[in-house]
């Protein structure tokens, strides 16, 4: 996905209405449309998009994604102080990893399944032509763009645990949370702290996270993928747990 793309991803983003208190993030095995509390994403240099639809596998109800040359998501927006502890789990599963995968080059900037976590822009803290780059985003769509985001990955060539700058925006961290073919087909539950992967990535504590998303993608890799979300769940936990 190209910067471009980044940029309309979270400027798109922002326009999202924010879901009702009681569904900080619309559980898909609740859903009765996906337009219940998420929105698809589409860019506009991107003619081909990825599919979305509520599937049931086992006995729950997800989301399968169908990705063939395509790149589009889902995001449901909020608005969540992390605190000291955030802990953010949800279970996927993919069909397979893309042969040209690599996290570390443009070309490879594709994955079978990612989740975005955005988190509030800090202007206190950014330089002039980053301010004037997102002045000019909210002249046109007439919204702040959120500042940096986690993208947690499942990954062909970076090794799990790594976390790396997205090659098209170091503003964006890829964060391998799964790696290589070894467990595709299969149901794999994944949780991540929040705080603390922020921590890492960007060195400093946490602003508020304004978003979420799912996305899979094979625009610049060309190849083709399914995968499969399970819910996904914010829980705030007491430091030390």
């Amino acid at each position: 996905m190209t910067r471009c793309s980044l940029l309309a991803f979270f400027a798109l983003f922002s326009l999202i209405s924010v879901a009702e208190p009681s569904h900080l993030v619309q559980p898909f095995s609740t859903a009765t449309t996906l337009n219940d509390s998420w929105e698809p994403l589409e860019f506009p240099k991107i003619d081909r998009h990825s599919q979305y639809q509520l599937v049931t596998d086992g006995d729950a109800q997800v989301v399968m994604a169908r990705a063939d040359n395509s790149a589009s998501g889902l995001i449901a927006r909020v608005s969540v102080q992390p605190g000291e502890r955030l802990i953010l789990s949800w279970r996927w599963k993919v069909s397979n990893v893309y042969e040209a995968g690599d996290a570390r080059r443009k070309s490879g900037d594709d994955y079978p399944a990612r989740i975005y976590v955005a988190f509030e822009f800090e202007e206190d803290e950014a330089g002039f032509f980053e301010r004037v780059k997102r002045g000019a985003v909210k002249a046109l769509f007439g919204e702040e763009l959120p500042g940096n985001a986690l993208n947690y990955i499942w990954a062909n060539r970076l090794p799990e645990g790594e976390f790396v700058a997205n090659p098209y925006a170091e503003e964006t961290v890829m964060v391998a949370v799964n790696s290589g073919p070894a467990q595709t087909g299969q149901w794999v539950t994944v949780e991540r702290d929040i705080v603390a992967d922020y921590q890492q990535a960007f060195g400093k504590a946490p602003p508020a996270i304004v978003g979420i998303g799912i996305m899979s993608d094979a625009d610049n890799t060309g190849e083709s993928a399914t995968a499969w979300y399970g819910d996904i769940r914010l829980e705030f936990t007491p430091a030390g747990q």
